[in-house]
């Protein structure tokens, strides 16, 4: 048991988080023009196709090179606002089974090439209705779609096979950039290995294992956008090469995030000349239990354990070595969406006072039949639903659990896990020290899903200041929904 909590403590150290929401003030700053952003990513991407991809290796470094349909308002907190991108206008009509959308006039591909409906049809066929040897990524978010259909230069529509509220939503995903259609059409597979769009950032080049350079557009459709004159990504895998090139000026940003001990770190070193943000954000960390393997085989076990976790003196045990801190649904605290404290605590395994156990037998029972009262060999205590005693607590000195057997041969169909996963998407902001400006940026989360109860993590950004106020346009996000500001 011990072993499983510590790869799940490991779990929570190496999960790597994103930008907090800016405060009001700095958010109002008048941006610069001109400068390079320096940032690091984490990993690579194994191709340049966002159709095919869910990284955010990808994503980080390629997207400004691309425009969406819509977008997520990045000076949205909720995450819930959908705003248009590529698309300026929409309709949605025949009760809900038909979104008509209005395209920009005027938008150009990088190449001098006019954007019209036919690329975005070409690119939502392809994301939709993959052709053979192609593969999709987010197909699976486009089930609803019947056809997509381009009746004029302007005009994009999709008809669904039934109504659907977060279909909006997936139109807004960060990865679903527009292509050009001649290229799709004499090869599917060009976008693999190149890049090309409609983005505020025209690509220079990327070399494996070093960097990726872009430089701006000065075409883009949205005038007096980008500020910035470029940026550049360098790729840095080890967490510790990471902090190093923070707090040596190589890079300006890392939007990732770090463990409080690399954030605690980089404070000391650089004390005022770095600013820390940090905000709540849900991503789940989870033990899964082998249903095959004993005492995991009685689902009264399994159950017993996700109940008997305190989670409110796990999150504060963890978050002094751990990116966890508050204890939440499935939805980020504070959203439009999220469950209010009064109603989590009524949820199994959330509630604060003792809970309700009963004793089950281990193997070989101490007590008389007909009582609830039995014990293992050894004399410890399990627990079940039923009656009550006190649940264990986690310290983040000597993590420990409860244990517990089972006398039944009997098979779960499901296994437990501690730790519910969430899917969240909220606006971000890193800010820069002294001369700098207020960075806008965008971040989303998206994670596994499970039933047991989740942690909530505190996002954490750090951002050195390199004497210029531009920012770049970023769609930091991890996977999945997310949004994207263009600054």
């Amino acid at each position: 048991m011990r072993t499983r909590l510590a790869l799940l403590l490991q779990a929570l150290i190496i999960v790597l988080v994103l930008v907090a929401p800016a405060p009001p003030a700095l958010a109002q700053d008048k941006p610069r023009h001109g400068g390079e952003l320096v940032f690091v990513v984490p990993t690579e991407p194994p191709t340049l196709d966002g159709h095919r991809e869910g990284t955010f290796g990808l994503l980080h470094p390629g997207a400004p090179h691309y425009n969406t349909l819509l977008r997520m308002d990045p000076t949205d907190v909720s995450g819930t606002r959908v705003i248009g991108d590529l698309a300026e206008s929409w309709t949605i009509t025949d009760g809900g089974r038909t979104y008509t959308l209005k395209l920009r006039r005027g938008v150009r591909f990088h190449d001098g090439s006019e954007m019209t409906s036919r690329d975005v049809k070409a690119s939502y066929d392809r994301i939709v209705f993959p052709p053979a040897g192609v593969s999709s990524f987010r197909k699976g978010q486009y089930t609803d779609v019947e056809a997509v259909e381009a009746p004029d230069s302007s005009t994009v529509v999709f008809r669904l096979k039934w109504p659907s509220a977060s279909f909006l939503t997936a139109l807004a995903s960060p990865f679903s950039w527009i292509y050009k259609a001649d290229i799709l059409a004499r090869d599917q597979h060009w976008y693999e290995k190149n890049v090309m769009g409609t983005g505020p950032f025209v690509f220079v080049e990327y070399q494996r294992g070093s960097h990726w350079i872009a430089k701006k557009n000065p075409n883009y459709w949205d005038k007096g956008k980008p500020y910035l004159d470029g940026y550049r990504a360098i790729f840095i895998k080890d967490n510790t090469a990471q902090v190093a090139a923070i707090r040596s000026e190589r890079a300006h940003i890392q939007f990732r995030g770090f463990t409080p001990t690399e954030r605690d770190g980089i404070v000391a070193a650089l004390g005022s000349r770095v600013t820390v943000q940090e905000s709540p954000w849900d991503c789940g960390m989870w033990v899964a239990m082998n249903h095959e393997k004993k005492p995991w085989d009685d689902k009264r076990a399994r159950r017993a354990l996700t109940l008997a976790l305190d989670r409110y003196q796990g999150s504060q045990a963890l978050s002094r070595i751990a990116i966890v801190k508050f204890v939440n649904g499935v939805q980020v605290p504070g959203t439009p969406f999220a469950t209010p404290p009064t109603e989590l605590e009524k949820l199994a395994g959330y509630g604060r006072d003792i809970e309700k156990c009963s004793w089950i037998s281990g193997g070989r029972s101490d007590s008389t039949p007909g009582t609830s009262s039995s014990r293992r060999p050894s004399g410890r205590p399990i627990c079940d639903p039923g009656t009550s005693r006190s649940r264990p607590t986690l310290s983040a000195a000597t993590p420990s659990s409860p244990i517990w057997t089972s006398p039944s041969s009997s098979r779960g169909t499901s296994a437990a896990t501690i730790g519910a996963a969430t899917r969240t998407a909220c606006s971000t902001t890193c800010t820069r020290s002294r001369a700098a400006r207020s960075i806008p940026t965008s971040a989303a989360g998206t994670c596994g899903s499970s039933s047991g109860g989740s942690w909530t993590t505190r996002r954490t950004t750090f951002r050195r200041s390199s004497g210029t106020g531009s920012s770049p346009t970023a769609r930091s996000c991890a996977a999945g929904r997310s949004r994207r500001a263009t600054i």
